[in-house]
C-alpha cells in the first residue's frame, strides 16, 4: 500500500504537465470571456494577469491559426490545443506506465 505522498512524488512529471496544461486552458477560457466585459488593455488586475499567462499560448496559436479567424477567438483556440495536447500528453504518461492508474489511487 501506498501513503498519499507516494502517490505523489512518484507521478510529479504527469502531475506537473496535466496541471500546467489545465491551469493555461482554463485561462485561456477566462481570458475570452472577460474579453465580453472588458476592453483589451483594461489595467484590471486580473485580466492583466490572464493576458500575462497566456500571450506566449497566444501567440503560438496564431502561426496555426488561419488569418480569417479573429484576434478575439484565438483564447479559445489555445485552449482547445491546450485540452488536446493535455488529452495526448495523459495517454502518453500512461503507455510508459508514468500515469497513476484508479487502482492504486484506491489502495
Amino acid at each position: 500500500m501506498t501513503s498519499p505522498t507516494d502517490f505523489f512524488w512518484n507521478y510529479l512529471p504527469y502531475w506537473a504537465v496535466a496541471y500546467g496544461l489545465a491551469l493555461i486552458g482554463w485561462t485561456c477560457v477566462g481570458r475570452f470571456l472577460m474579453t465580453a466585459f472588458l476592453p483589451p488593455d483594461h489595467p484590471n488586475y486580473i485580466f492583466r494577469w490572464f493576458r500575462m499567462l497566456t500571450n506566449w499560448a497566444l501567440w503560438l496559436v496564431g502561426f496555426i491559426t488561419p488569418r480569417f479567424i479573429g484576434p478575439r477567438f484565438l483564447p479559445l483556440i489555445a485552449a482547445f490545443w491546450a485540452f488536446a495536447l493535455r488529452y495526448v500528453a495523459h495517454f502518453a504518461f500512461a503507455a510508459h506506465g508514468m500515469a497513476p492508474t484508479l487502482t492504486q489511487a484506491a489502495s
